[in-house]
């Protein structure tokens, strides 16, 4: 079998199944099995692979068949140009998350903060404390997580990313185990409502760890949760950044402005036009 066989091949059956980006799934697996970037691919098509690549790719492309993500097949994930680790412990890093990250940076850059003290609630694989402990040379990060499994994905896409001598990892729920104040509190909380879970994609739905996904009947129950708990955390005029599911603003606005404990209450957009990020500050 040669290269562009097996993608022809392997894009017809994931077309047939109805993924969304057949041919970038078929390149990305075919790739993975070969050792190879996708450019790889297209400068040699007529190259033959036999063999252990041939039954791996066939084993991945049954697996894709069958709704598991991509990232879980290959084990791993680019997110803020990084490579992050991944497992069924751990959601898959989305693109729309970055926007939290930029968030962040924007807010540290515009106050100053050459320290900042920094606390995520509900890490998951890392991705966010990963991504802000490569840019924020300074920052101290603790990173949280209920999930022993997660925790251990986390710490080690720290150390594959050369910052894991400034983020501490701690179990616990929400802010159980933490102690002093924080700069900066960042969370990408589970935002799916009980309503709209069954309605997830497959590969999400089935694949994904439902913890880290569902939050309870409004999809708005972590957040409510922050907000009220995570001000007493927060040094004065310390900021606040969630992500927010499609059509949650105005309960996060309302709950935020309930609280009468903070300010600057904003929301930016991602590139859909969804209100995606919330910032707010604390009062002083």
């Amino acid at each position: 079998m040669e290269i562009r066989e097996a993608l022809n091949q392997a894009t017809l059956d994931f077309t047939q199944c109805g993924l969304a980006s057949p041919r970038l799934d078929a390149e990305v697996l075919l790739s993975h099995c070969l050792g190879t970037d996708r450019y790889g691919l297209y400068r040699e098509p007529e190259r033959p692979i036999t063999g252990e690549a041939v039954r791996g790719f066939r084993h991945l492309v049954a697996r894709r068949r069958q709704g598991e993500p991509v990232a879980y097949l290959t084990g791993y994930r680019e997110f803020w140009s990084l490579t992050f680790a991944v497992n069924r412990d751990v959601l898959v890093p989305r693109p729309e998350t970055e926007i939290l990250v930029e968030e962040v940076l924007n807010a540290c850059a515009d106050d100053g903060s050459g320290r900042p003290r920094i606390l995520e609630i509900g890490t998951g694989s890392g991705a966010i404390s990963v991504a802000l402990a490569s840019e924020l040379k300074d920052a101290a990060i603790v990173a949280t997580d209920i999930s022993p499994g997660a925790l251990k994905v986390a710490a080690r896409n720290a150390v594959d990313n050369g910052v894991a001598d400034r983020i501490d990892f701690v179990r616990g729920d929400l802010f159980a185990p933490l102690k002093g104040a924080f700069d900066v509190i960042v969370s990408n909380p589970p935002y799916i409502a009980e309503r709209e879970y069954a309605h997830l994609p497959a590969d999400v739905k089935i694949f994904e760890p439902r913890g880290a996904l569902l939050a309870g009947p409004e999809g708005t129950e972590f957040h409510r949760k922050i907000v009220k708990e995570g001000w007493r955390c927060l040094t004065p005029g310390g900021r606040l950044f969630m992500e927010i599911g499609y059509g949650q603003k105005e309960r996060v606005h309302a709950a935020l402005r309930e609280m009468n404990r903070y300010e600057e209450i904003r929301f930016r957009k991602d590139y859909a036009g969804v209100a995606r990020v919330v910032t707010a500050r604390k009062k002083e």
